[in-house]
C-alpha cells in the first residue's frame, strides 16, 4: 500500500535553482518506487487551488498552468504535459460522496504550479496520471482531515495521493533573495512545535493549531499552504505513523519540510 505525502513547493523557480529540497524532490519519486512500487497515478492536493466545494480535474492530457508573475522566462517555458484520468477523477468523486461530502468535476483545467512543481521533479518524464483537487481555505483544518480520510482506499488502489502546500508561509516577511538565509525564530519556533506535534500523533492539537502553536498565524496568515497536510494525514490512516522525510527553509520564512504517512 502506498503511502500519503506531504510536501512543501516552495517558490515556483525550485526547479531551476540549488537547494536542499530540490534534491529531495528529485530523489522522492525513485524512493517511493523502490520501497512501495511505481504509483499507477498521482492524486495531487495544491494549495493553489481553493474552491467552495471540493473540486476534481478530468482532462485528457493536463496542461501546465504558470499562475505567477515576474519570474525569469525560463519558468515559463517549462511544460509538464501529464496525462490526466477521467476515472480517477470520477473514483474521487465516488469516494467524497460516499462520504458525504460534495464534489465538483472541473473537465478544462491543469496543474497549477504547486502541482507541477513537485511532481515534475518527483517524475520527470511525465508518464504518470494527475488529477488535482482543490483546498476549501473557509472550511479549516477538519474538513481537510475528512476529505482525506474518504480518500484514503484510494492508497491500496495504486494511487499516491501528494500534499503540496508549505509548511510555513509568511510571505510578508520576505526580506531576500538569498535562498540560503536562516530562518527568524518565529518561523523556527511554529515549524518545531508542528513536527512534534506530528512525530507524537497528536491530531486534535494539530486540528487547533491555529489556537495552541506558538506564532501559528504569523507562519500562516491564510491558511491554504497548510491544510493539504491534513489531507494527507487523513488519508495515511487513522493510526499516525508518520515519517520526516525533510527539513529545510527557503529565503529564511519557507520551511520545506516533507512529510509521509502510512
Amino acid at each position: 500500500m502506498l503511502p500519503t505525502l506531504f510536501v512543501s513547493h516552495g517558490a515556483p523557480t525550485l526547479p531551476l535553482v540549488d537547494a536542499p529540497v530540490r534534491d529531495f524532490l528529485l530523489g522522492l519519486g525513485r524512493a517511493i518506487d523502490a520501497r512501495h512500487g511505481r504509483p499507477r497515478a498521482i492524486l495531487a492536493v495544491s494549495a493553489h487551488w481553493e474552491t467552495d466545494v471540493p473540486r476534481v480535474n478530468a482532462v485528457a492530457v493536463n496542461g501546465t498552468i504558470h499562475d505567477f508573475r515576474g519570474f525569469p522566462p525560463a519558468l515559463y517555458n517549462i511544460s509538464y504535459p501529464a496525462p490526466g484520468s477521467p476515472d480517477l477523477a470520477g473514483r474521487v468523486s465516488e469516494l467524497l460522496a460516499e462520504a458525504g461530502l460534495a464534489c465538483e468535476t472541473d473537465h478544462a483545467r491543469g496543474l497549477d504550479h504547486g502541482a507541477w512543481v513537485p511532481v515534475a521533479m518527483m517524475y520527470p518524464q511525465a508518464d504518470i496520471p494527475v488529477v488535482q483537487l482543490s483546498v476549501q481555505s473557509h472550511l479549516g483544518p477538519a474538513h481537510h482531515l475528512a476529505v482525506g480520510r474518504a480518500l484514503a482506499a484510494l492508497r491500496a488502489e495504486g494511487v499516491l495521493i501528494l500534499g503540496s502546500g508549505s509548511f510555513t508561509h509568511d510571505l510578508a516577511g520576505f526580506r531576500s533573495n538569498d535562498i540560503d538565509m536562516p530562518p527568524p525564530p518565529y518561523v523556527s519556533v511554529f515549524a518545531d512545535w508542528m513536527d512534534e506535534a506530528i512525530r507524537e500523533g497528536r491530531r486534535d492539537e494539530l486540528l487547533a493549531y491555529r489556537r495552541l502553536a506558538p506564532e501559528a498565524a504569523h507562519n500562516h496568515p491564510t491558511e491554504e499552504h497548510l491544510l493539504p497536510l491534513f489531507v494527507a494525514m487523513g488519508a495515511g490512516g487513522e493510526e499516525l505513523t508518520p515519517s520526516h522525510l525533510h527539513s529545510s527553509s527557503n529565503y529564511g520564512i519557507l520551511r520545506m519540510d516533507a512529510y509521509s504517512f502510512a
